[in-house]
């Protein structure tokens, strides 16, 4: 790097990766090799064999096991004798597949919807508390919807696409992620308290659809469905956005049913049972 690459690095707050030692956690080292070592073996094992296999005392891999297990990254036997590896490694694996698979694989789907009802169309997902747009279509309208994806990000209580994915999420993930972002009011029409909410996402269930109109962005107006994995799970939302002046009831109407056939579509080719 140049003597001019690094000020320019340097007056970004960043700092070449080179020049700071690797450093790592040793409770995170342990904890993962425990998992691996559970991952390894092919079978449930006793807590002085996962032990050994790690290079721990007992009484260390006893109490990061104890906190796997808590966490859902590891299981237990019955009578607690027995360590395997838990559900929640094989459901972090699969959300990174959809990951990396669902954008190419929805494509296809999304060119046709925005082609039929050539308005904003897009592919969002939850990543912890955050709503994350995976990706986006515009209308060829010369007055389309501008989305800001920031902004978006805590705004899942007051967009379709939000409302789409939370409606199907168990209650207590939705009391977290509200404790976690709040609920900003954005417009003079955002649902800003959870029994308003929680009433909403029961007609969202009941429709299999959700709705905003102008919640988020005062002159806009978005369907939104939900698409599901194969396990039935709730793992992504399709939307569509549209400016109020265009925002017919027969326009609308075309949107719900061009949304959620989309919607349905990807579910069925992501093996939905539903």
């Amino acid at each position: 790097m140049t003597r001019e690459e690094s000020a320019q690095v340097d007056d970004a707050g960043l700092r070449p990766t080179q020049a700071s030692p690797s450093r790592t956690i040793q409770s995170v080292d342990r904890a993962l090799d425990v998992l691996e070592a559970l991952a390894e073996s092919g079978e449930e094992l006793p807590l002085r064999e996962v032990a050994a296999r790690t290079d721990l005392n007992v009484s260390t891999c006893h109490h990061l096991l104890a906190t796997l297990v808590k966490r859902g990254y590891a299981g237990r036997s019955r009578l607690g004798r027995l360590y395997f590896i838990g559900n929640k490694v094989l459901e972090l694996s699969n959300r990174r597949f959809s990951q990396f698979n669902i954008v190419e694989m929805a494509m296809p789907e999304l060119r046709r919807l925005n082609q039929e009802i050539d308005e904003t169309v897009y592919l969002s997902e939850m990543q912890g508390y955050e709503l994350v747009t995976l990706a986006k279509l515009d209308s060829s309208h010369p007055i389309q919807v501008r989305a800001n994806p920031t902004r978006e990000s805590t705004a899942a209580h007051a967009t379709a696409t939000g409302k789409a994915i939370l409606a199907w999420l168990p209650e207590a993930e939705i009391a977290k992620m509200i404790a976690e972002n709040g609920l900003r009011r954005y417009t003079d029409r955002t649902i800003t308290n959870i029994e308003d909410l929680m009433e909403e996402l029961r007609h969202v269930r009941r429709n299999g659809y959700a709705s905003d109109n102008e919640e988020f962005q005062p002159g806009v107006v978005c369907v939104g469905s939900a698409v599901r994995d194969h396990h039935g799970a709730v793992i992504a939302a399709v939307s569509s956005s549209v400016p109020e002046m265009r925002a017919t009831g027969e326009l609308v109407e075309k949107m719900r049913a061009a949304v959620r056939s989309c919607a349905r579509e990807l579910s069925v080719q992501l093996g939905s049972p539903e």
